[in-house]
């Protein structure tokens, strides 16, 4: 095993990926994959999801599965886990990753509309760190999460009205506060990362003009490549972050800076 392998190696990891169908999820997977983690795909997108496990097992030399999942089911979102740790032997790591945008002026926004963001941004990043947390500490097993949170979390995007989603994000980032805290004694670390823009299939469906308006505002006058946040992710995960909990990973070409 070479130096860097040591360093930032997830050899012998088992992931498990949430949203991981598609865009940010599964490139995160498949660069931690590559870097040895056997990976677990969990979305409401069965088939999309299996397609990608099988792609990862086609590409690297590590174990894949694949499963139905809505993280806004608690009691769903406890069974699939326990199903990952007996096909795959163990768990260790959690990608939470799971998330929706809805973009509607505040005042048009309706009851349902704001309770599904919530449900799945924040509900179901909970519910995930939950049973996730719970199954590593009943095993007594250490382990790492990474919550995806936003650069919302930290400022309020423009032109687009998107309340519920910022509202969610800043939530995020706090809960991956308290949970470091709650569970550093059991050797569970919890770190978030907070993206920036994204080029990615559903911000490439984002109305043009917003676009335009991003390009505008972010200072290197380009969004980001998901490939761009696998670095951080890896390293959040890898051994080289045993300090590192109750962190937030800010990547978005100086956006918040300015």
């Amino acid at each position: 095993m070479t130096h860097l392998e040591k360093l930032f190696g997830l050899q012998g990891k088992v992931a498990i990926v949430t949203g991981g169908a598609r865009g940010i999820g599964k490139c995160a997977a498949e660069n931690m994959a590559a870097v040895g983690a056997d990976i677990v795909i969990f979305d409401l997108l069965e088939e999309a999801a299996a397609q990608t496990a099988r792609e990862i097992a086609d590409k690297y030399p590590v174990r894949t599965a694949s499963f139905y999942c809505d993280v806004t089911k608690p009691e769903q979102v406890r069974e699939r886990i326990a199903a990952a740790a007996d096909k795959m032997g163990t768990l260790d790591l959690l990608l939470n990753n799971a998330g929706i945008c809805i973009q509607t002026p505040v005042e048009d926004v309706l009851p349902d509309e704001w309770l599904k963001v919530i449900d799945v941004n924040l509900n179901g990043i909970f519910y995930m760190a939950q049973q996730f947390g719970k199954w590593l500490i009943t095993h007594n097993r250490g382990g790492a999460i990474v919550n995806t949170a936003s650069m919302s979390a930290s400022i309020i995007n423009t032109p687009q009205p998107q309340a519920s989603y910022n509202a969610t994000k800043a939530a995020v980032k706090h809960l991956t506060k308290s949970l470091a805290v709650e569970w550093v004694s059991k050797g569970i670390r919890v770190n978030s990362i907070s993206p920036g823009y994204i080029w990615t299939d559903l911000t490439a469906a984002i109305r043009e003009d917003y676009r335009n308006a991003w390009l505008a505002q972010i200072p290197m006058r380009r969004m980001g490549t998901p490939q761009e946040l696998a670095g951080a992710i890896i390293y959040l995960f890898s051994d080289s972050a045993a300090y590192t909990t109750g962190c937030d990973v800010i990547i978005d070409g100086c956006f918040t800076v300015v």
